[in-house]
């Protein structure tokens, strides 16, 4: 495996032409330029003008170009603080961009899914998203010559079992 960083990682996004798949596992994400609008969230106070503005214009900007976005965000009962924050703040303004986030809820399922993260562009490239226990982001991995069948078959698990955003209602 190739690590990745910075201009590296970001190049699979400037450079994917038909689409851009991830598979999001964990529970909790600890991303420092995050930390004052959960801290926000949990504190009952209301979302910021312009929350997540930069994302969500690349977003409209791949979807207006014709190339595909999406996600399937996994969880599991309870939710977390994060996954309650990335559910009411994050993810709304995400799928209004355009961006198709679907929510899959392994509570009580066991569908052989990893619980890796990882990016999948144009069916063909894979990126290893690694995290500590903590969610903090440990490193980013090329996948060099991927099983690309199995990724395609957890893909494929992945949305066969989840709702739309929309459609998400946490028990």
């Amino acid at each position: 495996m190739t690590l990745l960083e910075g201009q590296a990682f970001s190049a699979y996004f400037r450079d994917y032409e038909r689409s851009a798949w991830r598979f999001e596992t964990q529970p909790t994400y600890t991303i420092p330029s995050e930390q004052p609008s959960i801290a926000r969230f949990l504190a009952g106070k209301p979302k910021p003008a312009g929350h997540n503005d930069d994302w969500h214009e690349r977003v409209r900007n791949w979807v207006a170009a014709g190339r595909a976005f999406g996600r399937v965000r996994t969880v599991r009962q309870p939710l977390t603080d994060y996954q309650r924050y990335q559910l009411a703040w994050s993810i709304p303004g995400n799928v209004e961009a355009g961006e198709d986030i679907r929510i899959l809820d392994l509570t009580e399922n066991d569908l052989a899914l990893p619980d890796q993260d990882f990016w999948l562009f144009d069916d063909s490239t894979v990126v290893h998203l690694n995290f500590n226990t903590d969610g903090t982001l440990t490193n980013i991995e090329l996948v060099d010559n991927p099983d690309l069948p199995k990724y395609l078959a957890w893909r494929e698990t992945a949305l066969k079992h989840a709702v739309p955003f929309t459609e998400y209602a946490p028990t």
